[in-house]
């Protein structure tokens, strides 16, 4: 027997609760709730959540100093919840270890959506599937291999490690800070600009319409993300 995905809602607000809880279980997945940062942290080491959504305001610790306690022991999925939309705070949560945002309000379809990406982009971790396939795009990373429609395209070791960067976090907000940091060093973390010139580059090479891309999307002020189709 197959148990369901556990999710794990960390908000202080009841009428989330009341809310999400019949819309996970119509979706199969199991909910479990806390209102607290204490009660959501010990729900996470004792019930072992698949994902957590995480409300930022929390009546006894803000959202991302959970962020920075849960990922000492534990790289759960996380899925902020939260109805602080200033950009600022998003990427903070970002850089922190979450690996998505919802904003308040939201629909259910959405933060669904989000959820099995979530879950699929963790198993694939666990998996460490070097191929990836986008529409007609694919990455083969041990090979170092780029083909669009069965055609290679050719791409610098620079345009290479960024495009790897982004397939192994598909479907996941990825900020600047955090690929800058990855592809080029702790030095050009803030080299945004920078960046963008690679992103157009790579869109040049892999997009079938590079002024509107439908695999590497922006995130305006935050980051990217890599279209994840499956």
């Amino acid at each position: 027997m197959t148990h369901p995905m556990r999710v794990l809602v960390i908000d202080d607000e009841p009428a989330i609760h009341r809310f999400l809880r019949p819309a996970l279980e119509v979706n199969e997945y199991e909910a479990i709730s806390a209102a607290t940062a204490a009660e959501g942290l010990k729900r996470i080491a004792g019930d072992a959540p698949d994902v957590v959504v995480l409300d930022l305001g929390l009546p006894d610790m803000d959202g991302k100093d959970v962020i920075v306690r849960v990922r000492e022991w534990s790289d759960v999925p996380i899925i902020v919840l939260s109805a602080r939309d200033r950009e600022a705070e998003k990427i903070a949560a970002l850089d922190l270890g979450a690996d998505d945002f919802v904003n308040k309000p939201f629909g259910t379809g959405e933060l669904m959506a989000r959820l099995r990406t979530a879950l699929r982009h963790r198993m694939q971790r666990k998996g460490e599937t070097p191929l990836v396939s986008v529409g007609g795009l694919e990455i083969d990373i041990p090979r170092r291999r780029v083909a669009w429609q069965g055609s290679d395209v050719l791409l610098s070791p620079k345009e290479f490690e960024l495009l790897a960067f982004l397939a192994r976090h598909a479907g996941k907000v990825v900020t600047h800070k955090q690929i800058l940091t990855a592809v080029w060093g702790a030095a050009h973390e803030n080299d945004t600009q920078y960046l963008r010139v690679y992103v157009g580059q790579l869109r040049q090479k892999i997009e079938p319409n590079p002024s509107d891309p439908r695999f590497i999307l922006t995130e305006p002020g935050i980051g990217y993300r890599l279209l994840d189709v499956a």
